[in-house]
């Protein structure tokens, strides 16, 4: 039995919860002096989701009075433990029942009686996330127990209480992977592989197994079948369809993101406990319309298969019982970006492996939901290789999920959808590796339930079973996705599965061009050529890390009339990844004709990190002066010559993070409020001396020997209060600025919340970024009649040209930008002092890509102002500048007004005050929004 809590523990947090919820507490829990007898039950494991009849028996070895027995569970009175009634409340009817009365058995002194154990929340399906965040208290070892005060003895035995049967607490995982470490040892010679992919957040291992027929069979994969897969696919499909390819196995990878979706984990375990320990696995599925017993043997599985075992990207998540990691973040809408360690080290291990197949378990969906999706689909993936295979392997696990089972049916969504279901963004785990060339299902369990596992488990099953069976064709359709690749061939297949919203063949988007992928994607490293060279360097980071090839030039290479310099990196598209590669760098699609998307599909690094990148579309155009690259090294940067200051232009990230080293250190910084000479408006300007110490940061430095006739600001430390998402809080953190949890303690309050205190405001300085920020400030009318905005849906995305005006808070950015919104937003009108500081471009082609249907009504329109007011500031954007810590092209804006408003001429200007301007205007847009889409679990 598994000891989930110890006695002492598990019996204080009982008394917590119940305290909480105003539960009595028994007298009889005070009493620990009884001589205790066995319990005889005929079950010792209890489920939330299942109602169970526990028989009882006990010999108290006297004619007991039977009036006077009283069951107890966890010490406490049946009647006390009552079903939950909403919220965090319990007070419903007792779940725990006595269904048969202790009783004599044949005249014996041997007693009986029956319990039903119902259910606490009353209903089998947990999945609600109200209850979802409460339901994991009770999970743990008690006591029930039949007393008998005359006597002073209890007949007690140790039972569980289980969500259902087959639940893990995280702590459990590793002990539990270790058991079946030790009994396969003992069992057979299956090969079984632990690795920690790293720590999370907090520090938690990312465990992660390998089974497979043997070690020969691993190496095998990963030193000769995949990396010749890589570089000449065409010989293995020549092999394949010649009959000689021999013994070849394929990864089949199983994974959860998801933690509190909690059968993605424990389903894995029960797969991974199975193929590691039996010689067969039993289970049903459906053949022409009839349901069926299927045997798996499970060494000649695992002649096809190698098993990878994923059991939770998420670990922090699994211990707080939440679906977010310990930054706040959504890991499932990060696979891209990857801005989170977790997502960093398992979409690495995903490139390393390549798997075939693809399995990501998730919930809670009623309608028993397994991949494919709807359209629009990602024009980087070889759909018309994909989608076939991912129908029936979809077919082969919806059939084995409902026939071990109580569902009677499962939904594809490309099937029984219209739209909203899609995979135009690579953000899941599933659309990821697809761009591996794997077969990508996100499967959602109906319910979090007994029922639910049983299903989730069994679509493991389904999955084998057809992988086993179709082996050879799929790995040649995998293998045609790498020939593409290498060939660069754009095979028009695949243009009917690009569709618009119609349902009209629009193929890939080429404009004129032959061939949707160019050549090459040229990526300059040089401060002449690069405006960002440490992120154009992250950027080749990334792409090593995905798998992706990628070349340096070993001298001057000139196409198309430009010059790039030794050094400068190289991705040749002509490989087997170049879906992915593509699918980082292009600039994106327009895809506003749909009526729903389920997540923003802008992912291009380049606009969104801020770095130069170009598209090459010449053959050969670097043939023979490049070198393949398998690492970097981050750019740090350099002191210039021996002046005593030092001018650090503001052109990067990690400039702000040495600004804010330097505050805190209590070292002296300048901000430059005008342009002279070589310093422009808004560069630092440090001492030589205090700088020499920071060795770690990248940053652009000219030397000055005095800067007296430029107008300057001496910065100071500013203290930020972060309202909203969590995520802009990180992308705070990660500039290095001091973070406060109070706003009464704050310089600056930071939002893209709905948070907004007019009353706190004096002295301070208030950024709002978004539609939420935008409706909060009107609604206090703070800013007056003058100032008003429009929006079509929060949650509308595009990539938008833009004009960036002068001002110390645009300091940095060039007068056009693409700047970035989630949000669907625009300000209509600014009072009267008010300094803009961005429009959206009048140019027709200003909305480059997203899904923003009605963009057209921003066209011209403001995105961001700055007001100053008497004692305060306000700044706002309509857009976004720290969306999911991807948009770090737009983190300097942030950093610009909160320097700005600390202590600088900016800050102290302006007439009237904050609660002189606010009023009780009833002109509210409105009290809320609806967030865009489902919520994609």
């Amino acid at each position: 039995m598994k000891k989930r809590f110890s006695g002492l523990l598990a019996f204080l947090l009982v008394l917590a919860l119940f305290a909480q919820s105003a539960i009595p507490v028994s007298a009889t829990e005070t009493a620990e002096n009884y001589e205790v007898i066995e319990l005889e039950t005929n079950r010792t494991l209890l489920s939330l989701t299942e109602t169970r009849t526990v028989e009882v028996m006990a010999d108290f070895g006297d004619n007991v009075e039977l009036s006077q027995l009283e069951f107890l569970f966890g010490g406490k009175s049946l009647s006390d433990w009552k079903k939950w009634s909403g919220g965090t409340s319990y007070n419903g009817d007792p779940f725990i029942t006595v269904i048969e009365e202790p009783h004599f058995v044949n005249g014996t002194t041997t007693i009986k009686a029956t319990l039903e154990f119902g259910l606490l929340y009353g209903r089998d399906n947990l999945s609600n996330r109200t209850i979802r965040t409460q339901y994991q208290q009770f999970i743990g070892d008690y006591e029930l127990a039949l007393v008998d005060t005359a006597s002073n003895k209890k007949a007690a035995q140790t039972v569980e209480l289980n969500v259902y049967d087959q639940f893990h607490f995280y702590e459990e995982l590793k002990p539990t992977i270790d058991q079946v470490f030790d009994e396969a040892e003992v069992a057979n010679d299956r090969y079984l592989e632990y690795q920690s992919f790293g720590k999370s957040v907090e520090g938690r291992d990312l465990h992660f197994v390998v089974l497979a027929k043997d070690k020969e069979a691993v190496d095998k994969y990963l030193n000769e079948t995949l990396p010749t897969a890589l570089e000449d696919p065409e010989s293995l499909l020549e092999k394949l369809e010649d009959g000689e390819m021999g013994d070849y196995q394929v990864p089949v990878w199983i994974n959860n993101i998801h933690p509190d979706e909690v059968e993605g984990v424990d389903a894995q375990v029960e797969l991974f406990k199975k193929f590691a320990l039996e010689d067969e696995i039993t289970f049903n599925t459906i053949e022409n319309k009839q349901e069926k017993a299927v045997t798996l043997n499970v060494d000649d599985v695992l002649d096809d298969v190698i098993f990878l075992y994923m059991f939770t990207n998420n670990p922090d998540g699994r211990v707080a019982n939440t679906r977010a990691n310990a930054n706040g973040f959504d890991l499932n809408r990060d696979n891209h970006y990857q801005t989170q360690i977790e997502t960093q080290e398992v979409t690495q291990e995903i490139a390393k492996w390549t798997p075939l197949s693809f399995l990501d378990m998730h919930g809670y969906v009623p309608g028993f939901l397994i991949e494919p999706t709807t359209p629009p689909h990602n024009p980087n993936f070889e759909y018309d290789l994909l989608y076939g295979n991912m129908i029936e392997q979809a077919h082969a696990m919806g059939e084995a999920g409902i026939s071990n089972s109580a569902y009677d049916s499962y939904e594809i969504p490309a099937l029984d959808y219209g739209d909203g279901w899609d995979d135009m963004t690579p953000a899941y785990t599933a659309m990821y590796a697809m761009l591996h060339g794997s077969l990508g299902h996100t499967i959602e369990t109906p319910a979090l339930s007994q029922n639910g596992y049983d299903a989730m488990y069994a679509t493991g099953l389904g999955a084998t079973l057809y992988v086993t069976e179709n082996k050879d064709e799929l790995y040649k359709n995998q293998l045609e996705i790498f020939k593409r690749g290498v060939n660069g061939e754009d095979n028009r297949a695949v243009d009917e599965y690009f569709v618009n919203a119609a349902g009209e063949s629009i193929g890939r988007t080429r404009g004129e061009n032959e061939n949707f992928f160019p050549e090459y994607y040229v990526i300059p490293v040089d401060e002449n050529g690069q405006k960002n060279p440490l992120e154009a360097t992250k950027m080749v980071e990334y792409l090593l890390r995905n798998g992706v090839k990628v070349e340096q030039t070993t001298k001057t290479a000139k196409v198309n009339g430009a010059a790039y310099p030794k050094g400068t990196y190289i991705v040749p598209m002509n490989q087997a990844k170049r879906g992915l590669a593509n699918a980082m760098l292009y600039k994106g699609d327009d895809v506003s004709d749909w009526g729903a998307m389920y997540d923003p599909i802008v992912v291009n690094f380049s606009d969104l990190r801020g770095f130069d990148l170009d598209e090459v579309r010449v053959e050969n155009a670097f043939a023979k002066v490049t070198k393949e690259v398998d690492s970097v090294t981050l750019p740090t940067g350099d002191v210039v010559g021996k002046a005593p200051k030092q001018i650090l232009s503001n052109t990067n990230n990690d400039t702000v993070k040495l600004i804010n080293e330097l505050l805190k250190d209590g070292k002296v910084v300048e901000k430059a409020m005008e342009a002279k000479g070589k310093v422009k408006k808004g560069d630092y300007i440090v001492n030589t001396k205090d700088l020499l110490q920071y060795e770690d940061f990248y940053y652009e430095a000219s030397s000055a020997g005095t800067t007296q006739n430029i107008k300057t600001e001496k910065l100071t430390l500013p203290k930020v209060a972060v309202t909203g998402s969590a995520q802009l809080k990180f992308s705070l953190k990660e500039l290095g600025f001091e973070l406060v949890s109070s706003t009464a303690d704050a310089d600056v309050v930071v939002s893209d919340g709905s948070s907004f205190d007019v009353n706190s405001l004096d002295g301070k300085a208030y950024v709002g970024i978004g539609v939420y920020a935008l409706n909060a400030v009107k609604n206090s009318g703070v800013l007056g009649e003058g100032y008003s905005f429009d929006y079509t849906s929060p949650g509308h995305e595009g990539l938008l040209k833009a004009n960036v005006n002068d001002h110390i808070l645009t300091s940095g950015y060039e007068a056009s930008e693409l700047l970035y919104t989630t949000n669907g937003a625009w300000i209509t009108s600014v009072p009267k002092n008010a300094q803009v500081l961005a429009t959206v471009s009048n140019s027709d082609d200003f909305y480059v890509a997203g899904w923003w249907p009605g963009h057209d009504a921003a066209k011209g329109q403001t995105l961001a102002f700055t007001q100053n007011l008497e004692d305060s500031n306000i700044t706002l954007f309509a857009n976004d500048l720290a969306f999911r810590a991807h948009t770090q092209s737009s983190y300097r804006l942030l950093a610009n007004s909160i320097f700005a408003s600390v202590g600088t001429e900016v800050a102290k200007k302006g007439k009237g005050s904050v609660k002189d301007k606010a009023n009780k205007q009833n002109n509210k847009v409105e009290k809320s929004f609806l967030e865009k889409g489902r919520d994609r679990e």
